[in-house]
């Protein structure tokens, strides 16, 4: 399955963490464009210049991980989207052959407009309980590992508040089981 990470859920470190290491084990094929690169970037300098400098490596790395992953956009014929800013987006799945869309913002990608493009918008809780539903024990481990890394960072936390603070509410409740 490939499927297109919206800029909402590459910034959020913890997250990245998760889907990345998920596509690596081959849950699925990961796609972003120039343009959600560059929003990521735009959202994160608001925070300063150091980390611009952070998320500059930070894509930089990503770049290197997944080389094959970038996609230039091609071109939607007239789509009304609720934030028409959206629409490379909605061009960067297309163009990558992808059936799904990961995204935080699920309002601006609405069913019925996705569906006559054969897309589907998802958020990344229901799409990491999809992917957990098929292999519980890879989700699971993926989880750990950003945890892990977060407290060799000094951010221990709790597992599941961290999942929660990830915005994966869902995903920190089946874990807990």
């Amino acid at each position: 399955m490939r499927a297109v990470l919206d800029a909402n859920v590459l910034y959020p470190t913890i997250l990245r963490e998760i889907l990345t290491d998920l596509a690596v084990a081959g849950l699925f094929v990961p796609l972003w464009s120039a343009r959600i690169l560059a929003e990521w970037r735009h959202a994160a300098a608001r925070l300063g210049d150091d980390q611009d400098a952070v998320v500059g490596a930070e894509i930089a790395l990503l770049r290197m991980r997944f080389p094959a992953a970038e996609v230039a956009g091609g071109a939607v014929a007239a789509l009304d989207l609720p934030d028409p800013a959206d629409l490379h987006v909605v061009e960067t799945a297309l163009a990558g052959g992808a059936g799904l869309i990961v995204t935080a913002n699920l309002r601006d990608f609405p069913r019925t407009a996705m569906a006559g493009l054969g897309l589907r918008a998802l958020h990344p809780d229901a799409f990491l309980l999809d992917l957990h539903a098929a292999t519980p024990e890879t989700v699971a481990a993926a989880v750990e590992t950003a945890r892990a890394k977060a407290e060799s960072m000094g951010g221990a936390m709790d597992l599941y508040e961290m999942l929660k603070r990830s915005r994966l509410p869902r995903l920190s409740k089946r874990l807990k089981g």
